[in-house]
């Protein structure tokens, strides 16, 4: 599931982004439409058993260093 896995956290990852730009811009449309395509990509990611923060060698530790799971919350994580 490799390669399937890493496309799932793409993803994720591309999500998490666009949340964090639309919120640098101060845009509300593009940010709840963000925030719904991360609220999905997490929701698939479990779904299918693959851990939206791991790392390609399934050691669990998110790209910034933070911890797997975390920034899913209300404010998904991101700077105010």
């Amino acid at each position: 599931m490799g390669g399937f896995a890493e496309s799932v956290r793409e993803r994720v990852r591309a999500a998490r982004a666009a949340v964090a730009e639309a919120r640098a811009a101060d845009d509300a449309y593009a940010l709840a439409v963000a925030e719904d395509e991360l609220d999905d990509a997490i929701r698939v990611a479990l779904g299918v058993g693959v851990a939206p923060d791991a790392e390609p060698d399934g050691s669990g530790v998110a790209p910034d260093g933070g911890t797997p799971g975390a920034g899913t919350g209300p404010d998904r994580g991101g700077a105010a």
